[in-house]
C-alpha cells in the first residue's frame, strides 16, 4: 500500500516504516513540524520516501494515518481528497489526555469515518472516544544493538524537556535519586538541569539529544533506568531500556504498571521505596542483572518488530478493505 504519514515521533515512525508498504513523508523546504520529512539521525528503510504538497497533490495513496487534529484539514489541502470520505483514514493518538481526566474528550470522539487507534489500552480507557471505533497496537522497537553491562554505578533517565514539563516527568523527584547514585538524563532540553535544580554536576550529568545509538550504547553502561513520569503514555525509551537487559525502577503509573513485570524492575508509588530500590541495584550488579535479564525477555516477547508491523497490516488492509 502507499501509506502517507506524518514523521512526528520519531521512534515510533522508524518501527512503522520498517513494514512492507510504501511509506509517503511529507517534507517542506523549512523541515518544520509538519514538513519534517526523513529521519536524519537514524537510518530509514527505503521504503519511507519523502514527497512535497506539490508532489502530494498527485500521488496515488491508499490510506492516511494521522496523528494531530491539524492534519486532516492538511491532508484534504495537499491531497486534494477527504480522508475518511474519498480515501480511508486511521488516527493514531500516542499521548495520555490532559484536561479533566478521566472526562477529557477525544478530539476525534464521535466521528464515524475513521480508526481511532492507540497505543496502550490505558490510554483507550481513559480517553473519552464518544462513538468513534477504536482499536490499540502496542509499541514495537527495532532492537537496540548493544546489551547491557551496567558497569557504571550510575542511574539513567531519558526523558525530554523536563524542565518545562516538571512535574509530569518527575523532575522533582529527581534530586532524591540523586542521593543515592549519579544521574545520567538523556533528552531533549535536558541542557541546564542540574542548576535547576540546585544540584552539583558529578550527581547530575545531562546528555542533550545525542544519536539515538550514542545514546543506547551510553545507556547500556549505567546499572539501572530510572522512569520518573507521573502522567505519559508508554515510552519507547522505557522500553528500549529494558530490551537492551537494564533494570527498571519506576513510578507505578500509566501503563507501565503492565508493562513491567514485578520480576524485571521496582514500581511504586512510594518514592521511598523506590529510591531504596535504586540504592540496591546499585550495590548489587548480580541483582541488577537478574532483573534485566527478565525485562530483555519480556519486551522481545512482547514489544517486538514483528508483532507490531503485523498488527498494522491487519489493520491497514481491513480499513482499505472496508473502504473498498
Amino acid at each position: 500500500m502507499n501509506v502517507l504519514l506524518w514523521h512526528v515521533h520519531g521512534s515510533w515512525t522508524t518501527s512503522f516504516v520498517h513494514g512492507r508498504h510504501r511509506y509517503l513523508v511529507p517534507v517542506t523546504p523549512d523541515r518544520g513540524p509538519y514538513g519534517l520529512g526523513r529521519a536524519r539521525t537514524y537510518p530509514w528503510p527505503a521504503g519511507a520516501v519523502e514527497m512535497t504538497p506539490e508532489e502530494l497533490a498527485d500521488a496515488d495513496v491508499d490510506v492516511v494515518v494521522l496523528q494531530r487534529p491539524d492534519e486532516l484539514e492538511l491532508a484534504e489541502r495537499w491531497l486534494r481528497r477527504r480522508p475518511g470520505r474519498d480515501l480511508p483514514a486511521i488516527y493514531v493518538e500516542h499521548n495520555t489526555p490532559k484536561g479533566d481526566v478521566p472526562t477529557t474528550r477525544h478530539p476525534m470522539a464521535d466521528r464515524d469515518d475513521l480508526l481511532l487507534t492507540h497505543v496502550t489500552h490505558f490510554n483507550e480507557l481513559f480517553w473519552d472516544n464518544g462513538g468513534t471505533r477504536t482499536a490499540v497496537v502496542e509499541h514495537g522497537i527495532v532492537p537496540p544493538k548493544v546489551e547491557w553491562t551496567g558497569e557504571l554505578d550510575r542511574l539513567a533517565v531519558v526523558t525530554n524537556e523536563p524542565i518545562r514539563r516538571w512535574r509530569v516527568t518527575g523532575t522533582d523527584l529527581m534530586p532524591r535519586f540523586a542521593e543515592v547514585a549519579p544521574l545520567d538524563v538523556f533528552g531533549m532540553g535536558v541542557t541546564g538541569l542540574a542548576d535547576r535544580l540546585g544540584l552539583p554536576g558529578q550527581r547530575l550529568a545531562s546528555h542533550d539529544d545525542p544519536p539515538q545509538d550514542v545514546m543506547h550504547t551510553e545507556l547500556a553502561r549505567r546499572r539501572a533506568y530510572l522512569h520518573l513520569c507521573r502522567w505519559t503514555s508508554l515510552g519507547l525509551s522505557l522500553i528500549e531500556a529494558m530490551t537492551i537487559g537494564m533494570p527498571v525502577v519506576a513510578l507505578a503509573t500509566t501503563e507501565a504498571v503492565d508493562a513491567v513485570p514485578p520480576d524485571a524492575g521496582v514500581l511504586s508509588t512510594r518514592v521511598d521505596t523506590l529510591v531504596e530500590a535504586a540504592r540496591w541495584l546499585t550495590e548489587d550488579r548480580d541483582a541488577a542483572y537478574r532483573l534485566g535479564a527478565r525485562a530483555r525477555e519480556v519486551t522481545k516477547e512482547r514489544f517486538g518488530l514483528d508483532r507490531f508491523l503485523a498488527d498494522w497490516d491487519r489493520i491497514l488492509e481491513e480499513e482499505t478493505c472496508a473502504s473498498r
